[in-house]
C-alpha cells in the first residue's frame, strides 16, 4: 500500500465554531463557517463565522468574528451543503426547524459576496417545477470554478436521491443531468478536478457505500466508475458524511477522502456512530490510492497532535493543504476546533 506523509496544524478553537452539520468554504484566506446544529434537530443559528486559515500564530492568536444574521440571510439550517466562485460563496436548502424538514425555497440558490457581506437569493429564471430540484438535506454542491454549480443526491422529505442538476449562474437556469449510479444516498461527497466531477461514499439507508469513485463527464453527460477492494488496505473503506477535495501534492493532482461515519447510530440524527480518523488521497493520473500519515506540528504522531475521528464535519480545500473544522466525535459531543492538513 502506497503511503504520503502530512503534517496536522491546529489553527485553534472556539465555542461559536462548535457544530455539526454545518458547511465551510474558504475565500481570500479566510474561512467562512455557516449553519449547523450544536444540539441534536436544533439549528443553531444563522450567523456567518470568520476566521483566517493562513495565521501562523497557532491556537494562542486564533480570532473567530461573527457577522450577525440579516433580514435578507438564509434562515438556519442544518445538512446544507457550499461550494465558491470568485470570492463568493454558494449554498442550497438543508433542514430547518425541530421537524427538520427540507427548506423549499423554489429552486433558488443563496450567494453570500464577501466583500460586501451580503445574502442574495438567486430565483431561477424558470420557476416549473419540473425545472428545478427538489428541497433536500445532506447532499453536495461543487462548481468548475467559473460559472456552473453541481448539485447532486441527498434526503428529500422521504428517501434518498441519486440525480445530477448544473445551475449556471449567470443564466439562473438549472438543467437536469444524468443521474449517478445507484443506490440514491446522503452524506456522499463530490469534487471537480480536471474538468470531471468525482463522486464516493454516502448512506442508502441501510448500509455505508464505498469502493467505487464514480466518475461525471459533463462533456459527454456521462459516468464511469473506478472501483476497488473496500478493506481499509486498497483504498478506503466504506463511510459517509466524510468529504472529498481537490489537492495538488508535488504538483500532481489528487483528491482527498478522510474521517466519516463507518456505522451509523441505532439513534439515528441523535447519536454519533462508529467514527473513522484516516486520511486517503487519490492520484488521478496513476489511479492509485494512498494512505495518507499525518503528524503534529513538532513532527509527533501523538493523539493530541492531530484531530480526532469525527463524521458530519465540515471542510475545504486551499490548493495544496485542506482545513477540517468541527463535526460530531464518537462521544456524541460537537466539536469546535480547525485544523489544517498540509501533504508534502
Amino acid at each position: 500500500m502506497a503511503k504520503l506523509t502530512a503534517q496536522w496544524r491546529k489553527i485553534g478553537e472556539a465555542q461559536s465554531l462548535q457544530r455539526s452539520s454545518q458547511v465551510v468554504a474558504i475565500a481570500e484566506g479566510q474561512a467562512y463557517v455557516f449553519g449547523g446544529e450544536l444540539e441534536p434537530r436544533k439549528p443553531r443559528d444563522n450567523d456567518i463565522h470568520v476566521f483566517g486559515v493562513h495565521e501562523r500564530g497557532g491556537p494562542s492568536s486564533f480570532h473567530v468574528s461573527t457577522s450577525p444574521s440579516k433580514h435578507s440571510a438564509p434562515s438556519p439550517r442544518v445538512g446544507s451543503a457550499a461550494t465558491t466562485i470568485n470570492g463568493k460563496i454558494y449554498i442550497f436548502s438543508g433542514r430547518g426547524g425541530i421537524a427538520m424538514a427540507p427548506i423549499d425555497e423554489s429552486g433558488g440558490v443563496w450567494e453570500y459576496t464577501t466583500s460586501t457581506l451580503e445574502w442574495t437569493l438567486l430565483s431561477p429564471s424558470n420557476s416549473s417545477a419540473e425545472a428545478m430540484p427538489e428541497a433536500r438535506s445532506f447532499h453536495c454542491l461543487a462548481s468548475n470554478g467559473h460559472d456552473t454549480l453541481y448539485l447532486h443526491a441527498g434526503c428529500p422529505e422521504k428517501g434518498r436521491l441519486s440525480d445530477l442538476w448544473a445551475f449556471q449562474i449567470s443564466e439562473k437556469t438549472w438543467t437536469k443531468l444524468r443521474p449517478a449510479p445507484e443506490p440514491g444516498r446522503g452524506g456522499t461527497s463530490i469534487a471537480f478536478a480536471g474538468m470531471l466531477l468525482f463522486r464516493m461514499n454516502g448512506y442508502d439507508g441501510k448500509n455505508e457505500l464505498g469502493g467505487a469513485l464514480d466518475i461525471y463527464d459533463p462533456a459527454e453527460d456521462s459516468w464511469t466508475s473506478h472501483t476497488w477492494a473496500a478493506d481499509g488496505q486498497s483504498g478506503p473503506g466504506p463511510r459517509s458524511v466524510a468529504t472529498l477535495l481537490p489537492l495538488q501534492i508535488g504538483g500532481k493532482d489528487f483528491l482527498l477522502t478522510m474521517f466519516g461515519e463507518r456505522d451509523p447510530s441505532a439513534l439515528g440524527h441523535e447519536g454519533a456512530g462508529k467514527m473513522l480518523d484516516d486520511v486517503w488521497a487519490f492520484d488521478l493520473a496513476g489511479k492509485q490510492w494512498h494512505m495518507v500519515e499525518g503528524r503534529g506540528d513538532e513532527g509527533l504522531s501523538r493523539e493530541e497532535d492531530r484531530p480526532v475521528a469525527r463524521g458530519w464535519f465540515a471542510a475545504d480545500s486551499l490548493g495544496t493543504s485542506a482545513l477540517v473544522q468541527g463535526g460530531v466525535g464518537e462521544t456524541n459531543t460537537r466539536l469546535g476546533d480547525a485544523w489544517l492538513l498540509v501533504l508534502d
